[in-house]
């Protein structure tokens, strides 16, 4: 028996986050679950993280990296077959296509092919404007266009 989750109640108190709640019902939805290649995500940090995927059998040239907006995709393309007449073929090499939804301000800092893992560093970087400021309560001031400003709390890195 299966039960899809309503996420009706959240609509009443968020604003924006349509986005994710289609994204956790697209992920009810999936049936079918491709499992290969295998992989991990570890959080190395408050806003790093690691992909560790196996793709043993795939050279750096048979493999493509892409980060489209907020979806990163990895490509495994066929390797050239050996020579000779395979009695058993246990080496999955067939060609991949795995895709990782990635939170916004999300990049990938680099990508590393060793001992058959490929692993790919990610890296969150919200923008100055985005990070939380404080609002000072009655400092109201007037700028030469008799504007008010909002003053906030410069953070020194």
């Amino acid at each position: 028996m299966r039960s899809e989750l309503d996420f009706t109640p959240l609509y009443r108190s968020s604003i924006g986050f349509d986005q994710v709640f289609n994204l956790l019902n697209n992920a009810q939805r999936l049936h079918a679950v491709d499992n290969w290649p295998p992989y991990d995500i570890v959080k190395t940090g408050e806003d790093e993280y690691r992909i560790t995927m196996a793709v043993a059998g795939f050279a750096e040239n048979n493999l493509d990296i892409q980060q489209e907006r907020n979806v990163l995709v990895v490509k495994g393309s066929e390797n050239q077959p050996q020579p000779g007449e395979y009695l058993h073929r246990g080496i999955a090499a067939q060609p991949f296509e795995r895709r990782f939804e990635l939170a916004g301000h999300v990049t990938v800092e680099n990508a590393t092919l060793k001992n058959g893992l490929l692993t790919i560093a990610l890296k969150r970087e919200v923008p100055e404007a985005l990070k939380p400021r404080r609002i000072a309560i009655g400092a109201v001031s007037a700028d030469a266009n008799g504007q008010r400003e909002i003053e906030s709390e410069k953070k020194v890195a």
